[in-house]
Formats: C-alpha cells, structure tokens, sequence
C-alpha cells in the first residue's frame, strides 16, 4: 500500500543510499575520465573512450527495468552497490600493472553497465512508495540529491585529484558504494513477485514488445518526445560531455592542476544548477505544463552562445571560464526542469506494471544517439581546438532548431 507521508522510512533511507552511492559516483564519473585525457591528450580519445563506456548503460536500461518489475527494487540496489564497490576495489588493484586504457574502457562500461541497470530500480521504486500528490515532490528530491551529489563529487573530486592523484578518489569510492549497499538492505519496497516460466531471452523480448506497443498504440506521443530527446542529446547533451573537460583542460592555457581543479568547480556548478531546476520545479515551475517544455530546451541551446562568443572574440581565459559556468549552470537548470516534467508525465500516464521496463526503455532510447555525438564532438574538438567557438556555434544552432520544431510536439502532448 502506498505511502501518504512525503519522508517516510523506506523513501528516507532511498535518499540517504542515494546521496551516498551518488557520492561515489560523481566523483568517478569526474576522475577517471579527466586522468586518461590529461595523460594522453587526445580529445579523440577521450570521446571515444567516453562513448564506449556509455553503451552498456544504454543496453542495459532495459533489463534494468525487466529487473525491477520483476525482483525486489532494494535487492537490486544492494547487489549493485556491492558489485560496484568490488569493481572499483579490484580497480584499485590492478591500477599500473595493466594496460591503461584497456583498464580504464572495461572499468567504465562496467560502471555505466551498472548504472543503468540501477536507475529504473531507483526511478521504479518511487510510486510504489508514493500517492500521486507526493509523486512530484518525491521525483524532483530524487533528482535534487542527484545534482548534490554530482556539486560535491566532483569539486571534491577536483581537489583531491588536483593534489593527491587519483588513489585517494578510488579509496572513497569503494567506502562509499559499501556504505550505500550497507544502508539499502534496510529498506522496505511493496512487491509482488510474478511467476515466470521463460528464459531472459524471451522476457526481454516480451517486454520490450509490451513496453513499444504501449507507446505505439496507446501513447504515441511517448516515441515523439523520445525523437526529440535523442536529437537533443545528440547536439547539446554530447557537447557538454567532451566539450566541458576538453575546452577546460586542453584549450585554456592553465596548468594540469589548476584546470583539474576548475574542471571540479564547473561539474560541480553544473549540478548546482541541477539542484536549482530540482527546487525550482517543485516552486516557481510547479504549475508549468508540458505544452511549454520547448520553451525549456530552446534556452538551454540559446545559453550556448555566450561561451562560443567569448572564445571567438579572445577574451580572457579567466574571463571565458566565468561565461562558461554561468551558461552551463542556467543549462542544467532548464534541463532539470524537463526532466522531471517529462519524468512525472511518464509515470502518471504509464500503468503500475509497465512503470519500470517504460522508463528503462525511454531513457535507453533516449541516450542511444550519445556516444554517437561524443564521437563526433570527440573528432571536431580535435580538429578544431584553437577555433573551438566554431565547433560550439554549431552544437548551439542545431540545438536550437531542434528547441523549436520540439513546440508542434509538446502543444498536444495532453491532448
């Protein structure tokens, strides 16, 4: 039976492993990456890398979201909070007697590969413990402690990384993955186990069959808002991903320390502005309909501009950071607010049963175009490094357009 208390013990222990488990997650998600691209140099293969190990997330959602349907959400959680603390710990071990990045693509597909079967189980959880008027609440909480985690992560990434090396970062991460697993066995999920008798095969096909011919047949507008998120994350999501670290650490003149250090700094504004669309949903855009949400991802692609003017036009290097946090701070904030707009749409209009394989499949269909476009982010940066403002005008235009045409969509998504 559903929860009518917004904080009670099941949800509140949900977002105390969360803000552990994400923790530790941010502050991977920021060391490794940034390790391999200030070891090599290469943006190429810093976005490549980067893309590779996004695809078994991608892959994975889906099975993540059969899981969660089918086995207790919090056994899922604790499994997977051990299993990441293993990896990181055997990581840990065999960082410098292997090949570097062999072990740094197989740690991070690994990673992604658990992330995505995590977050359906996480995102699924949510209405079996909440009523349809802390639903809202419940949601932008999650994202909220999502942002703060990713503020603290990689600031504190920064700073440790900047002065100790990556060490110190793989020992927090194994601490704070146990502790999460730790903390999740206590927690409390309605569940009622359905009986089964084919193979994975057969149930992955069976429900991602269920999961397209609701969209198709009953919810088509589901598949339009998934076009337009993927063609989002092709041109804005990707930039932000291999443009961020590469203009930062590469394309500024600042030391290794120092860009490592404002790397951190601007991830973390970025979830600052996470946070700041998390409250902002839940205050001021708490009455702001869907029919709107076109009016979010223009913006968001309009805040581009800023960082490629500054750049065209030489500015200061200290001057273009700046531009460059107060833009991606205001980008995250827009982006938030979509999500969670498009997040409570999809569990109102979704049946119980269908809530968990329905988000896995959006929110793989959604970033299947990602590793695409940091591929593609990854060669233009390469190429284009001391006329980087070229490379952002034209992520920035195409987003943009996409913003725009996104408004025939959402003016009838309630129809």
């Amino acid at each position: 039976m559903k929860q009518q208390k917004l904080f009670s013990k099941d949800f509140t222990l949900i977002v105390i492993g969360q803000i552990i488990s994400l923790f530790g997650n941010a502050i991977l998600r920021f060391a490794l990456p940034l390790y391999l691209l200030n070891k090599t140099g290469s943006p190429s293969l810093f976005a490549t890398v980067s893309a590779c190990a996004f695809i078994p997330m991608i892959v994975l959602s889906p099975i993540g979201g059969i899981v969660a349907d089918r086995v207790n959400k919090r056994n899922v959680m604790v499994i997977l909070d051990f299993a990441t603390s293993l990896l990181m710990l055997l990581f840990t071990f065999l960082f410098g007697s292997v090949n570097m990045i062999v072990l740094f693509i197989v740690t991070l597909m690994l990673l992604y590969g658990i992330a995505g079967a995590y977050q359906p189980s996480v995102q699924a959880s949510i209405p079996s413990l909440m009523d349809d008027e802390n639903l809202i609440s419940a949601n932008a909480i999650i994202n909220q402690i999502n942002s703060l985690s990713s503020l603290i992560g990689p600031v504190a990434g920064g700073a440790l990384y900047g002065f100790f090396g990556l060490k110190p970062i793989l020992i927090i991460s194994i601490i704070c993955f146990l502790f999460s697993a730790v903390m999740e066995i206590f927690i409390k999920i309605p569940f009622e186990k359905r009986e089964d008798t084919d193979g994975i095969f057969n149930i992955v096909k069976k429900d991602l069959s269920e999961s397209g011919g609701f969209i198709k047949n009953d919810k088509p507008i589901i598949g339009k808002v998934i076009i337009i998120v993927c063609a989002f994350n092709l041109f804005l999501s990707s930039l932000i991903i291999v443009g961020l670290p590469v203009i930062i650490t590469q394309a500024l003149d600042f030391s290794e320390t120092v860009s490592s250090q404002l790397y951190g700094i601007a991830q973390g504004i970025t979830a600052l502005g996470g946070l700041a669309g998390g409250i902002l949903t839940t205050t001021k855009f708490k009455g702001f309909e869907m029919e709107k949400c076109h009016v979010l991802l223009s913006w968001a692609a309009i805040l581009l501009i800023p960082i490629a003017l500054s750049m065209m036009l030489g500015l200061s290097d200290i001057f273009i950071y700046a531009v460059i946090l107060v833009s991606v701070f205001l980008i995250m904030t827009f982006a938030t607010i979509f999500t969670i707009k498009a997040m409570t749409f999809l569990q109102i209009v979704t049946p119980n049963y269908l809530i968990g394989k329905m988000i896995s499949l959006v929110m793989c269909l959604s970033m299947c175009s990602q590793p695409l476009g940091q591929v593609i982010y990854g060669f233009l940066f390469q190429n284009f490094m001391t006329n980087s403002y070229i490379v952002i005008f034209i992520g920035a235009v195409m987003s943009l357009l996409i913003g725009l045409a996104s408004k025939k969509v959402f003016s009838v998504i309630n129809d």
